[in-house]
């Protein structure tokens, strides 16, 4: 035996022991589930629901599993915020998680203080506070989540004595139906283009004449994506983005919980008309009560024979703002970590799987029945002149009636607060406002009657409305709080893949936070370099709101 040898067997052997009762846990959970290297993240959710958390063991026998390198599992693992990771020799996290979010519209509602008094009266034995991002409650904030429990204007003494009961189970809202939606003509549509009756061509000329965007943010006409993913050779893929994670966006969550088949049915036709072979609906994990939605309702369309079975095919997100970026979704999809590809090729050319893919937004498809039965005229002539169609507004902020606006392309916020939310909250003076979210920038009231649409003269102000999310700040408010939130949003969901990104966003942050004179040189050097090198949008809008901030809140610094 040589000496390496004698090393070799003293040491044992390399790398984590496989835990016999781990891995029988593990294959009970996964039962007859295909061991597809792309159902790792919903693999991962099984454990985590089935135990409160990953175990190093678990982790070790889910690589054995399904041939997988335990760092591959791990690095995956790792990525997503709402899964628990727990080493050896760890304590696992108490059994209950009361997540408060903290993004904008819940700071504003007083997040801040119900964290610190939850840190306080909760036991930490039993249960855990964490801070959380948007989860689309904006309109009932402070917004928090007690097990699969969603709650508007959470209190303290609400929290803790649902955590007493045990009363942290989804709740779901009453919603139209299979059978509902079909007494009202639903499905009928879809069966006229199956049957030819209505055809691809003239179903995207239809979405081109009418103006239909995408509605998730980037605004790109739906008709003219069609027509891009069917001119590459099949076989093809459908892919839904429902990872609504802007900070102050809540549309897909409001259409989905009250009528999901609108989209359903949109998508269907969507995927026939670029003959797309399946369609993958990814849905973010803070929406548990329109994961359970989606879930019976797809399952009605096979039973209905509307779709075949696996055709529409519901892959749950864990917890990261990045996969909003549709590449990203598309690695998480394939059971990666969520970091955008670099383009080109776009998508529609290579996308999920390597295969043409055409992707879309909820509210997208959302339109889709409404524009073909009523006309693309009808839609078009809903916005303002210059501004076709109609879109869903998320207000909320310091509004009296804060909600999903329905309102047409072209309003202006003044529009919006006077004339679809009652006005400014009591007390309450309009000061400044999102036009998109985080990402679109904060701009002043002396700017409140810029038409809001994608490019015009917002553009040209170096904001953009993105995906519609419009949050209302008053006299009370800060410009430089409300940045340093946004920032501080943007530290903690860079995926981390680029370093103008990754690094930009936290200086930016320490920048802010720096007593003394602010360093106005070095925040405008960061942006430069954020907006030029980053890989995707994340990193290239994060600046908008400093940028806004140094121009228009001098009062604020």
């Amino acid at each position: 035996m040589t000496f390496h040898d004698r090393r070799r067997r003293d040491r044992g052997p390399k790398g984590r022991g496989l835990d016999d009762t781990a891995l029988g846990e593990v294959q009970a959970l996964l039962g007859s589930r295909e061991r597809r290297r792309d159902l790792l993240i919903e693999f991962l959710h099984l454990i985590q629901d089935r135990y409160g958390h990953l175990s190093a063991r678990h982790l070790r026998a889910l690589a054995h599993e399904m041939k997988l390198a335990q760092a591959e599992v791990y690095e995956v693992a790792s990525f997503y915020d709402h899964f628990d990771v727990v080493k050896e020799g760890e304590t696992p996290p108490p059994a209950l998680t009361i997540r408060v979010c903290d993004s904008v519209s819940c700071m504003l509602a007083g997040a801040e203080t119900l964290v610190g008094a939850l840190q306080q009266g909760a036991d930490p034995a039993s249960v855990r506070v964490v801070r959380a991002p948007c989860m689309g409650r904006c309109a009932g904030a402070p917004a928090a989540r007690i097990g699969d429990r969603e709650v508007d204007h959470a209190t303290v003494e609400g929290l803790l004595e649902m955590a007493k009961s045990g009363d942290t189970k989804i709740k779901v809202p009453d919603y139209t139906g299979l059978a509902a939606y079909r007494a009202e003509g639903g499905y009928q549509l879809l069966e006229k283009v199956r049957s030819g009756k209505v055809t691809a061509e003239t179903l995207m000329a239809t979405m081109q004449s009418a103006g239909l965007r995408g509605l998730g943010g980037a605004g790109f006409p739906a008709g003219k994506k069609w027509e891009f993913v069917r001119s590459y050779a099949g076989p093809r893929l459908m892919s839904i983005n429902g990872d609504e994670g802007e900070p102050g966006t809540f549309k897909d969550r409001v259409y989905l919980e009250r009528d999901p088949h609108r989209t359903l049915e949109g998508a269907l036709i969507a995927a026939h008309a670029v003959e797309a072979e399946r369609i993958y609906f990814y849905m973010r994990d803070e929406y548990p009560a329109v994961l359970h939605i989606l879930r019976t309702e797809i399952a009605a369309l096979e039973a209905a024979g509307l779709a075949k079975p696996g055709f529409i095919e519901l892959r749950r997100g864990a917890g990261a703002y990045i996969c909003g970026e549709e590449s990203a979704m598309l690695e998480s999809i394939e059971g990666k970590r969520g970091l955008p590809r670099h383009r080109p090729p776009y998508i529609a050319e290579v996308g999920l799987f390597g295969r043409p893919t055409l992707n879309h937004n909820v509210e997208t498809l959302w339109w889709i029945r409404d524009i073909v039965e009523k006309g693309a005229d009808w839609f078009a002539g809903l916005g303002k002149p210059g501004h076709p169609g109609i879109r869903s507004w998320s207000v909320s902020g310091r509004v009296k009636n804060p909600g999903v606006k329905l309102a047409p392309a072209g309003v202006t916020v003044r529009e919006l607060i006077e004339e679809h939310c009652g006005g400014m909250a009591d007390g309450h003076s309009f000061k400044a406002y999102l036009p998109g979210g985080a990402s679109g920038g904060i701009l002043p009231a002396s700017m409140g009657d810029i038409p809001l649409d994608f490019g015009g003269e917002l553009a040209k102000q170096g904001a953009f409305v993105g995906s519609h999310a419009i949050v209302i700040f008053s006299d009370e408010d800060s410009a430089k709080a409300a940045t340093l939130n946004l920032l501080k949003f943007f530290k903690h969901e860079s995926c981390g893949q680029c370093t103008p990104c990754r690094e930009g966003t936290g200086k930016m942050v320490a920048l802010l936070q720096k007593d003394g004179t602010l360093d106005e040189a070095g925040l405008r050097d960061l942006e430069m370099v954020m907006r030029d090198a980053s890989i995707c949008g994340l990193g290239q809008a994060a600046p908008n709101p400093v940028n806004h901030l140094l121009t228009h809140f001098r009062e604020d610094l």
